[in-house]
């Protein structure tokens, strides 16, 4: 009789190769992994290769279809191997540190990252290193002034010639105070900086800053160091932690244009002498959506109106009290904590009905979902330092939370606080309505940092400083 088991085993090896997923690499290149907020266009235009050559470089079929960690082949780029690593610069970081740090050749990191000059190094800026897995770790050393290379190879444990080496340096003689150098570390070295000696570290959090993002600057500096800056053209602030560390939040603006600002750090020393250092620091969009906003009364959007209420505002949220209330990340202060009409940031047109006036502006906080006589309740501790009418905002709260971080509370129909109450999160501080410049009841949130409006769903998302 005929055996019919190796038919059998035929079509199951058939079928299995048609069923089988089509996800295996076919190409050759080296490998990018796949970074929160990526997408397969922002990838091809990150290494300037067509959407279509990197899905068919990875057998994709769906350009939809990508999630943070995957492991993509990059086409195209002949001689590069390995994993193709993000870092974000930061504060006190330079090109010529990263070159040596890394060991990658400067036209492969100017090829990676479409650098024309390295001008264009900016802190918040994403680069692409290329790993070397037999690559030892680098620890990071700065010639102090007088200080020469032999001086500073024999305090390292190490000689002026491996030194010259391994920084691409012309000779012995080559090292200049303030320069970072590398020389043979462990996997505990940590990276120095080009800062002057009066700064020990800077290094800003949430890296790159967004329109309507909230800024976070921690700094050591020597002791007995007055510490100032600004960021762009605002005075920072700076606060003590426990453990010395300096610290200021600043917000930027929602409609300040994408690009690259001035962050500068300013130290006076107990002898009378200063220290400063500037980098250019990368501000990316904010992708905010646009709305207009039907207006039955013109008044509400009279400049004669709306500019001394504004003016009220920010000479109330202008100061940055030492005293810090909150600890803790900050908690959504209405009923429904979810639901939003209307976010931070939407580029909007105030538009009267039946006219042609018409405003452009943005929402400058957070609406919730929700009707008359819902409880509003406070974010985070704090101190009432305002609760009254108003003709843009209705029923008002502003409340301190110290640092120069501040809460307010527009359109109320009650108060349940007044002025000089110190309230705790979770507490019941008003009521929703729809008084003010409103197209119906509902709770607008904002939240003010050094001065500037940001996004409070960026302060519910995580605890600053």
């Amino acid at each position: 009789m005929h055996n019919p088991l190796p038919r059998l085993l035929i079509l199951l090896c058939v079928c299995f190769a048609l069923i089988s997923p089509v996800s295996a690499q076919t190409a050759d290149g080296p490998i990018y992994i796949v970074q929160p907020g990526d997408s397969l266009y922002s990838i091809a235009a990150r290494f300037n290769i067509s959407i279509d050559a990197l899905m068919a470089a990875n057998n994709l079929t769906d350009p939809d279809l990508l999630a943070a960690g995957q492991r993509l082949i990059i086409p195209g780029l002949e001689g590069v191997t390995g994993i193709l690593n993000s870092e974000i610069i930061n504060f006190g970081d330079s090109f010529r540190s990263l070159v040596r740090r890394t060991g990658v050749p400067v036209d492969l990191l100017r090829r990676l990252n479409h650098l024309v000059s390295p001008t264009e190094f900016y802190v918040g800026a994403s680069m692409i290193i290329p790993q070397d897995a037999e690559a030892p770790p680098m620890a990071g050393i700065v010639p102090t002034a007088g200080e020469s290379l032999f001086e500073l190879a024999i305090r390292q444990g190490s000689d002026a010639w491996t030194l010259k080496e391994l920084n691409d340096l012309g000779g012995t003689w080559d090292g200049l105070p303030g320069d970072v150098l590398y020389t043979p570390g462990d996997e505990s070295s940590q990276p120095a900086t080009g800062l002057p000696p009066a700064f020990i570290s800077a290094e800003i959090k949430g890296l790159p800053l967004k329109q309507g993002g909230t800024g976070v600057i921690f700094v050591k500096t020597a002791p007995d160091v007055n510490l100032s800056g600004a960021l762009i053209d605002i005075p920072l602030h700076f606060f003590n932690l426990e453990d010395g560390t300096n610290v200021a939040l600043q917000g930027v603006h929602a409609l300040l244009q994408p690009g690259a600002y001035p962050l500068r750090l300013d130290a006076a020393l107990p002898d009378g002498s200063s220290q400063s250092y500037e980098q250019m620091m990368l501000v990316v969009s904010g992708n905010y959506r646009s709305e207009v906003i039907p207006l039955n009364d013109p008044a509400t959007i009279d400049p004669a109106v709306t500019e001394p209420e504004l003016q009220l505002i920010q000479s109330l949220i202008s100061q940055s009290p030492s005293d810090r209330y909150w600890s803790t990340i900050f908690a959504a202060p209405a009923a429904y904590p979810d639901c939003y009409t209307s976010r931070f940031g939407t580029r909007r047109t105030y538009k009267v009905t039946n006219t042609q006036i018409q405003i452009p502006g943005f929402h400058t906080g957070l609406d919730f979902c929700g009707g008359e006589g819902l409880a509003i309740t406070a974010p985070a501790p704090g101190r009432v330092i305002f609760a009254q009418p108003l003709t843009v905002r209705g029923n008002a709260t502003i409340i301190d939370h110290g640092w120069g971080v501040y809460s307010g509370f527009w359109h109320q129909s009650e108060f349940r606080v007044q002025v000089g109450d110190i309230v705790e999160q979770g507490q019941l501080i008003g009521l929703v309505g729809g008084t003010g410049r409103v197209t119906g009841a509902h709770l607008h949130w904002e939240i003010w940092v050094n001065g500037v409006q940001v996004d409070p769903l960026d302060w519910l998302a995580a605890a600053y400083p």
